[in-house]
């Protein structure tokens, strides 16, 4: 049988992986990109924490993870008698809710606000969850601690909470690195920039992170797809005024109405790399069609058959972490500092 190419994976793959003896628990859970990243990697997943009751059933029904946690990270935190397994992990794994330092929309004037966000359709204020992250790790103590945000992190005042992160992490015995990571070097098929915080409380020496693997192009994982509506705004500007510079809706718009509306909106390319997907914008192809949730699942990595149960394909994906990007990341983390 000709090998796959690593994109194009299905959870019985996992059990060829040969497992390293390294356990890890995920916060934010999500869809459980990460959590296949580690597995991926041979690591075992002991569970995972996650407030969205349809988002965790359906982590529930992939992962089958031995201990679930479907509740706030904060009402977590406050748990006593959680299982002695939780208080010995290699990696405490997370992807705190980075809405508020996307470069996408208001950005500063969000910070401190409460927001009613998809995940539990819970009013919270999302810049402080990752300070209730590191109250996590302060609880369970564990060897190392990888948790992932957006690049928009690194761009305007955010400098200065990065800062506070990193002297939160001080402040309870870690020493932590930061790494601007673009997934389309780690054998996913797409553009997808992330801050990783790697931490770790052993005295491991410096990491060292430096992807190389060729980039995937867009015709490279592109199925048959549905022509955009011709009765839509969307049609119009790609039947009529799409040219090759432009890179999204918004690119199109300025130039004709110099606005860029619907900059979120992508437009896919089969000479490059998928642009980042998102979780609540559409995604046209040049030719004029909508991206299928096949590609999508393609270019995020996710298994092949994993099960969205009733979940929009491209929120889950855009919100999660492309599993074969952590798959790297925590083979480098094996490597480099489990089996020095």
């Amino acid at each position: 049988m000709a090998m796959r190419p690593k994109w194009k994976w299905y959870k019985s793959d996992l059990y060829y992986v040969k497992k390293n003896g390294l356990k890890v628990f995920s916060t934010f859970s999500c869809g459980g990109g990460s959590s296949y990243g580690y597995k991926l990697a041979g690591y075992e997943l002991l569970g995972n924490c996650e407030i969205d009751e349809k988002i965790n059933a359906m982590y529930v029904k992939n992962h089958k993870p031995r201990f679930n946690y479907n509740m706030d990270i904060r009402d977590f935190n406050e748990l006593q008698n959680l299982p002695k397994e939780l208080f010995e992990l290699d990696i405490l794994d997370g992807s705190p809710p980075c809405s508020t330092f996307s470069m996408a929309g208001i950005r500063e004037e969000a910070w401190g606000k409460e927001k009613r966000f998809r995940e539990g359709q819970k009013k919270q204020t999302l810049d402080d969850l990752f300070f209730a992250f590191i109250e996590t790790v302060e609880k369970l103590k564990p060897k190392v601690v990888v948790a992932e945000n957006v690049d928009g992190m690194t761009r305007g005042k955010a400098k200065y909470y990065i800062t506070m992160v990193i002297r939160e992490f001080q402040r309870i015995g870690y020493n932590v690195q930061i790494f601007r990571l673009n997934s389309m070097f780690m054998n996913v098929p797409q553009s997808r920039t992330r801050i990783f915080f790697i931490a770790n409380r052993m005295g491991f020496p410096k990491l060292t992170i430096k992807p190389d693997e060729k980039p995937i192009m867009y015709r490279e994982i592109a199925t048959s797809a549905k022509t955009i509506n011709p009765k839509t705004d969307g049609y119009k500007l790609m039947k009529y005024h799409l040219t090759p510079n432009d890179r999204n809706i918004g690119d199109i718009n300025k130039r004709l109405k110099g606005k860029p509306s619907n900059f979120n909106t992508p437009i896919f390319r089969f000479d490059k790399v998928c642009p980042t997907i998102t979780a609540n914008a559409e995604a046209y192809r040049e030719d004029v069609c909508y991206v299928p949730d096949r590609d999508i699942i393609s270019a995020s990595t996710f298994p092949q058959d994993y099960d969205f149960n009733g979940n929009p394909v491209k929120y889950v994906c855009g919100m999660s972490v492309p599993p074969r990007m952590m798959e790297y990341i925590a083979k480098e983390i094996e490597k480099q500092w489990f089996k020095r």
